[in-house]
């Protein structure tokens, strides 16, 4: 499974979504995006206009996730060094890898990485 994970200010847009998910996909193309539980239903439409089905992440599972980037902000809200890549790692299954650390809309509001699990 490639999962692109995703973790984004509530003003963020599909754009934001869009911009971010272009800067780190790369000749990977994801088969399934991923959020906290929390923020769900601002990523629905944008998964569901991709095709893509939605994987929602509890904060627990997320913390327990070794992420390349160490955001403070990401840190102090959700426990999480970046929500992009704990999500994209615990959905993509044991043993995932990210393609590299998060990457961040141009206008800040939204952060995308990329996993690949196993069975890829």
């Amino acid at each position: 499974m490639i999962v692109a994970g995703f973790g984004f200010r509530q003003s963020a847009t599909e754009a934001s979504f869009s911009d971010a998910l272009s800067q780190v996909s790369g000749t990977y193309q994801p088969t399934a995006f991923a959020t906290l539980e929390d923020k769900v239903a601002d990523l629905a439409g944008f998964a569901q206009s991709h095709g893509l089905d939605l994987i929602k992440i509890s904060a627990v599972f997320a913390g327990q996730q070794t992420t390349l980037s160490l955001s403070d902000q990401s840190t102090a809200h959700k426990g999480v060094g970046s929500v992009a890549e704990a999500t994209a790692l615990a959905a993509a299954g044991p043993n995932a890898r990210l393609l590299g650390p998060r990457s961040v809309s141009h206008d800040r509001l939204a952060t995308c990485a990329i996993a690949i699990g196993d069975n890829e």
